[in-house]
C-alpha cells in the first residue's frame, strides 16, 4: 500500500469587532474586496456578515501551515486595523446578542436561513476545521470509524466558547451546544465501508434534501471538496500556536492510524453513546476534568491523557516533522487553553472593578491581544 501524503490544510474562521467597545461589527464591503484582492480564494465571507473566513493552502509539513497560516492572519489583521476594527478568534462572542447580526446576502446563505429556520439564525459561532489527506476512499471510511475516538481528546484542548450573551454558560465549549441545534451533525455514523457511507449521502441528495455532502457537518467526514478527511469539532483557536497544535495532532492521528492499517491492527471501535459521553465531558469541562478511558474503565487525568497521546503519536511527529507542535499540547493543559484564559481574564477585571459591561470588553480586548501573538 503507498503512503499517504498526510498533506493537511487549515480552514479558521473570526468575527471582527470594534476595539474600543469590543461589539461585533460587520466586515466592510471595501475590506473584503482588498483582502480577496491580496488572498484570492484563500479567504471569504461567512453566514453572518460580521465573520470572515481564511484557509490555507494544502501544505505537506506543520511549518508550511505556520507560515501560510501567519501570512492569512497577518492580512486579515492589517486590513482590519484599516478600517478601525479587529479580528477575534474565539468560537463565540462573550456578549454579542445573535439576534441583531444579518446573516451574508449570498445564494447558499439564504438557502440555508431558509431551510433551517431559527436554529441558523444562532449560529453566532465559529469553528476551525482541519482537512488531511488521504485519497483512498476505503480508507478514509475506515479511519474515520477509528478517529471518531480521539474527537473529544480534540475538543478538550480546543475549547474557547465559556461565555454567551454576557452570560458564563459553565460549558468550555458553548459553540458545541449551537451547532448541535443543526440536523446532520455530531459524531459521524459508523459506516461499515465507503459504499455503505455513499449510499446514505445519496438517500438523501435522491430526496432532495441536500445537494451533496457538502451539507453533512459531522464533527469528522470525508470532504465533499477534497480527497481528504476533516476534522470539524475543534473551537477556533485565538492563538496561532494552539491551532497549529491541534492541527498537528489531527495530521498524527491519521498517520497513527494508516500504520495500524498496514500491520493489519486497528483501533477499537467504541459505540457513538460512549464516545458521546466523552464527548460532552470535553464539552462541558475542557482540559480540567478528565476523560473515560474505557480499556480501563475509569475517568483518567487530561494530564495523563496528553502524555499517552504524546507517546502514542511520537513516531508520527517526527515522520511528519511536527514533533515540537505535538509536545505543545502539554502547555496547553498546563496554562490552560482558551476557555480558561478567558475566564482569567474576566475575574482580573472582576478584580480591577470592572461593571460587567468592563469585564466582557477585557474578554474582547484579551481576545484581540491573543490573536496578534506571533503575527
Amino acid at each position: 500500500m503507498d503512503t499517504p501524503a498526510f498533506t493537511l490544510g487549515i480552514e479558521e474562521e473570526y468575527l471582527l469587532v470594534d476595539p474600543s467597545s469590543g461589539q461585533l461589527r460587520d466586515v466592510p464591503p471595501a475590506m473584503m474586496t482588498r483582502c480577496s484582492d491580496v488572498l484570492a480564494a484563500q479567504v471569504s465571507p461567512e453566514y453572518l456578515q460580521c465573520q470572515i473566513e481564511i484557509g490555507t493552502r494544502p501544505c505537506a509539513t506543520i511549518a508550511e501551515a505556520r507560515a501560510d497560516l501567519q501570512r492569512l492572519r497577518r492580512v486579515i489583521h492589517d486590513e482590519a486595523a484599516a478600517f478601525g476594527l479587529a479580528p477575534i478568534a474565539a468560537s463565540c462572542h462573550p456578549s454579542a446578542d445573535w439576534k441583531q447580526q444579518p446573516h451574508t446576502d449570498k445564494d447558499r446563505y439564504n438557502a440555508l436561513s431558509r431551510d433551517l429556520g431559527g436554529v441558523v439564525r444562532r449560529m453566532l459561532i465559529c469553528g476551525m476545521h482541519v482537512h488531511v489527506e488521504l485519497s483512498d476512499d476505503p480508507m478514509r471510511a475506515d479511519l474515520m470509524r477509528q478517529a471518531s475516538y480521539f474527537l473529544p481528546h480534540l475538543l478538550a484542548l480546543s475549547t474557547s466558547s465559556p461565555f454567551w450573551e454576557g452570560q458564563d454558560t459553565g460549558l468550555a465549549s458553548y459553540r458545541i451546544s449551537v451547532f448541535d441545534n443543526l440536523p446532520r451533525t455530531g459524531l459521524p455514523p459508523q459506516f461499515d465501508s465507503w459504499q455503505d457511507y455513499e449510499r446514505s449521502v445519496q438517500v438523501l441528495v435522491d430526496l432532495g434534501v441536500i445537494e451533496d455532502s457538502s451539507r453533512i457537518w459531522w464533527d469528522l467526514r470525508p470532504s465533499s471538496r477534497f480527497p481528504t478527511l476533516e476534522t470539524r469539532i475543534m473551537d477556533v483557536q485565538p492563538r496561532l500556536e494552539d491551532t497549529l497544535t491541534l492541527a498537528a495532532i489531527a495530521q498524527c492521528l491519521m498517520r497513527m492510524l494508516w500504520r495500524l492499517r498496514v500491520s493489519n491492527q486497528r483501533w477499537r471501535i467504541y459505540d457513538r453513546f460512549l464516545i458521546g459521553e466523552n464527548r460532552w465531558r470535553a464539552q462541558r469541562y475542557g482540559v480540567d476534568e478528565g476523560l473515560i478511558d474505557f480499556g480501563r474503565a475509569e475517568i483518567v487525568p487530561f494530564s495523563t491523557l496528553i502524555e499517552e497521546l504524546i507517546d502514542l503519536l511520537t513516531e508520527d511527529a517526527e515522520a511528519l516533522e511536527c514533533l515540537p507542535e505535538l509536545e505543545r499540547a502539554r502547555d496547553i493543559v498546563a496554562n490552560g487553553n482558551s476557555s480558561i484564559r478567558q475566564r482569567r481574564a474576566l475575574e482580573a477585571a472582576q478584580d480591577d472593578g470592572a461593571d460587567h459591561a468592563g469585564q466582557m470588553q477585557a474578554v474582547v480586548s484579551h481576545l484581540i491581544e491573543e490573536f496578534q501573538i506571533g503575527l
